[in-house]
């Protein structure tokens, strides 16, 4: 059967990868994805890329079916109306459906020197910034982490680890999303490495210098190096484009994940707000987003109305070093359960869980039928929540197919 329709996915990271194998099963999809790095990058281990113990990128080839066509470059505009993306290049692509999955970055700071003094750690060239400004320090020297969440911890373990002197500046607390059993955890094995952990109002960053960071109760903390993971954004592309997004700038869709402007335009990832209320950011939601948004794609091409899903995602793993780690298991969700495992067990299942990511790309590109195993699971409290939440944009009817 010849391929009649252009499907176009803009974001090769987890959530653009899924979405794309699973698109290339339709007979009638032309599947183009376009991205601005040759190479598909594990972000989830850019803390190990930054210290140098894993170069977490591997070739496109790797992950995308055979039929998938890779275009480098980046997308500066979507003209909704003509169905039609302006790249950096200075190329026109055309499509009949997108799948916008441009993912996430570190969040911009309002914090005086951050910009100047500081260097964050969500893209690949980031991480090779800090692997090259960690060469340029010498190794006792002190060195900062802005930000106690995810990222924060890892780098801070990791770095910790290689015989830096680290300080975790965490925020209000260590590790928002941990029950507190496994926050102490966490705690612990940041000290046997030899990490200071600040935590609560008075140890908020309140201005970046060079050599130090300000505290918010007037202490000054003398910093070599400051790295900063404190919170997330994402790319302004819909918001630019005129879609409606919500306030952080992730494409506003119903629970089928389809814009609510455009019945062509899917999202997935990091960069989708479901009803206006997003999932979390992190791999565990953006495979089974980017299966979803691609069965969406799939059920309107076939003349189906398609399905919205409550994504459960039943924990989180962390890298606590190279010889400890964390499984905080929660419910579906997403609250966390007084249950986690730590040490070198929770190191293995973190490192299982990560490689297991890489090897789950690379069987879905030899058989992108396959759903993501969490893409099987169902959350039955998130309709709830959605009413509780925002009522104006609670799920809405299966829309009709779309006509030809």
């Amino acid at each position: 059967m010849t391929r009649t329709l252009e499907a176009v996915v803009i974001g090769g990271g987890y959530a653009g990868v899924v979405a794309a194998n699973r698109l290339s099963t339709s007979d009638e999809l032309s599947v183009t994805l376009i991205n601005p790095r040759r190479d598909f990058v594990e972000r989830i281990r850019l803390h190990q890329r930054a210290t140098g113990t894993y170069g977490a990128t591997v070739p496109y080839a790797d992950v995308l079916a055979p039929s998938i066509r890779l275009t480098v470059d980046s997308v500066t505009r979507i003209d909704a109306p003509s169905r039609s993306l302006v790249l950096a290049s200075g190329a026109v692509a055309r499509y009949d459906h997108l799948v916008y999955a441009v993912g996430s970055h570190a969040a911009t700071s309002e914090v005086p020197g951050t910009a100047e003094h500081t260097i964050a750690l969500s893209t690949l060239e980031q991480a090779d910034d800090l692997r090259d400004a960690l060469a340029a320090v010498p190794t006792r020297a002190p060195v900062t982490v802005v930000g106690g969440g995810s990222t924060g911890i890892e780098v801070a373990a990791e770095l910790a680890e290689s015989g830096r002197p680290v300080t975790l500046l965490a925020g209000d607390r260590l590790g928002p999303s941990l029950h507190p059993a496994a926050r102490a955890t966490v705690a612990r094995q940041l000290g046997r490495l030899g990490a200071t952990v600040l935590a609560g109002a008075g140890a908020r960053a309140a201005a970046v210098v060079d050599g130090g960071v300000h505290l918010a109760d007037g202490r000054e903390l003398p910093s070599a190096l400051t790295v900063w993971t404190a919170g997330f954004g994402v790319p302004d592309l819909a918001r630019r484009s005129g879609l409606r997004t919500d306030p952080l700038g992730r494409l506003v869709t119903d629970e089928t994940l389809t814009s609510l402007d455009d019945e062509r335009i899917v999202a997935a990832g990091d960069c989708a707000a479901p009803s206006g209320v997003p999932y979390r950011m992190c791999c565990a939601a953006a495979q089974p987003l980017g299966a979803q948004a691609a069965d969406t794609v799939l059920r309107r091409v076939a003349g189906d109305a398609p399905r919205g899903r409550s994504l459960a995602i039943p924990g989180q793993c962390l890298s606590l070093g190279r010889r400890a780690g964390l499984l905080q298991l929660a419910r579906r969700d997403d609250t966390a359960l007084p249950v986690h495992l730590g040490g070198r067990l929770g190191a293995g299942l973190k490192e299982a869980v990560t490689a297991g990511t890489l090897v789950g790309l690379r069987t879905m590109s030899r058989r992108p039928g396959i759903i993501p195993a969490l893409g099987l699971l169902q959350d039955p409290r998130r309709a709830g929540r959605l009413a509780a939440a925002s009522p104006d944009l609670a799920p809405v009817q299966d829309r009709p197919a779309l006509a030809d």
